[in-house]
């Protein structure tokens, strides 16, 4: 197959953010196939039209157009329609292409998609990261009628328009079908754990350990991602401020950047825990993650308590199976369910702040408990959520979508 793979926010191992895609096509290329990932370049660059670059077998075309999520919800909408303008044209420019594979978010990745899809007259799959509109109507993001009216209307068209969709969570799955889109059409291809980058070697670990003075002693419970209004991560500074209060040997470590990184900065340092109890660094190269995990005793996964939110499949959560490490989250759906029949971490959810600290001490501090969760998160990650696992299925999607 020849495929145009529709990401605006694609990252590189070397970029911070969620690898899915570049992981997703450099398994197809292995497999054969030839891939066209067409995304933005979001920070500052010199050029001011598409560039292009082949990245590990991946034909990359960039189009510079800044976006932050510190942007407010006017700038990102001409970001998004920015994009979805330049990328149906370069999408339908592409020849001898078999087939369109379209990811959101943002949901506007479907105008692109479907556009150039009858233009060229081939099939598109579409795939669901997220419950939009759900979620930012839930949140009150989306609270004008005609943009709830909008957006549901430009959900179902992106289905209606798609030979397949992916959702990566079945709750996602749900709600496409409540879209009225056909449950034999939806295939669930969570986000995977990449077994392979998670393998750290000692050598390199002591190294990195070595220029990382920074990171404190003793148990840690580390979180790395979006510092964002859904993501809550405010939360961990009252559970660091509960630790201090305890006189715990357990610290916090946050690595990340979003809309509320300064604001959780300030929430530490008046609260007194910044560099004693919680220590913060801003976000890393994904393939620095593998190091910042293997030093951490557990990892973590924030959310808002909304039922829109709980069908997340938040990489962090397979990136600390990988590693082998259990995983503390503060919300509830299908990962809780994961967690609690795998016995492989905490599920804070619906607790309280102190609630929540006992539970962790109690955990971390139980040998025989801690060392059986690793294993199972290790066990999942090479079983269940093996990334070449679900990129063989993803490929069966594509080629049965083409057949069609």
């Amino acid at each position: 197959m020849n495929i145009i793979y529709l990401h605006q926010y694609f990252n590189t191992p070397s970029m911070s953010g969620g690898t899915r895609s570049y992981e997703m096509a450099k398994r197809l290329i292995e497999s054969g196939h030839e891939v066209h990932m067409i995304t933005s370049w979001t920070k500052e660059t010199d050029q001011d039209d598409w560039f292009y670059e082949l990245i590990d077998g991946i034909h990359v075309h960039w189009l510079p157009n800044p976006y932050s999520n510190k942007m407010s919800f006017k700038r990102r909408l001409m970001a998004f329609s920015k994009f979805a303008i330049a990328a149906t044209r370069k999408a339908i420019s592409i020849k001898n292409s078999d087939i369109i594979f379209a990811t959101s978010t943002p949901l506007t990745i479907a105008f692109p998609g479907v556009i150039a899809s009858k233009v060229k007259k081939i099939p598109m799959v579409f795939e669901v990261r997220d419950l939009w509109p759900e979620v930012p109507i839930a949140m009150g993001v989306l609270n004008k009628p005609y943009q709830i009216y909008l957006a549901k209307l430009l959900e179902k068209w992106a289905y209606n328009n798609s030979e397949h969709v992916i959702a990566l969570s079945s709750g996602m799955k749900e709600g496409v079908i409540q879209a009225g889109y056909p449950d034999n059409k939806v295939t669930v291809i969570p986000n995977s754990s990449d077994n392979s980058l998670f393998e750290v070697s000692d050598a390199e670990y002591d190294s990195f350990i070595a220029k990382n003075k920074w990171l404190p002693t003793g148990n840690s419970l580390i979180y790395t991602g979006t510092f964002g209004v859904v993501n809550n991560v405010i939360i961990a500074v009252d559970i660091a401020v509960e630790l201090k209060k305890r006189n715990s040997d357990i610290s916090i470590v946050l690595i990340g950047d979003g809309s509320q990184y300064d604001e959780i900065i300030d929430y530490a340092e008046n609260k007194g825990v910044l560099n004693k109890s919680i220590f913060i660094k801003k976000q890393v190269p994904k393939q620095e993650i593998p190091f910042y995990l293997k030093y951490a005793s557990i990892a973590s996964s924030f959310a808002i308590d909304l039922p829109a939110i709980q069908a997340n499949s938040a990489n962090k959560f397979f990136d600390a199976l990988a590693a082998s490490k259990p995983i503390l989250i503060n919300y509830g759906g299908w990962q809780k369910d994961i967690i609690e029949k795998n016995q492989c971490g905490v599920v804070a959810w619906k607790k309280t702040i102190p609630e929540i600290v006992d539970e962790l001490e109690s955990f971390l501090y139980d040998e025989k408990v801690y060392k059986q969760a690793c294993i199972n998160s290790k066990q999942l990650a090479l079983n269940e959520f093996s990334r070449d696992n679900l990129a063989k299925k993803l490929q069966t999607v594509l080629l049965d979508a083409c057949k069609k």
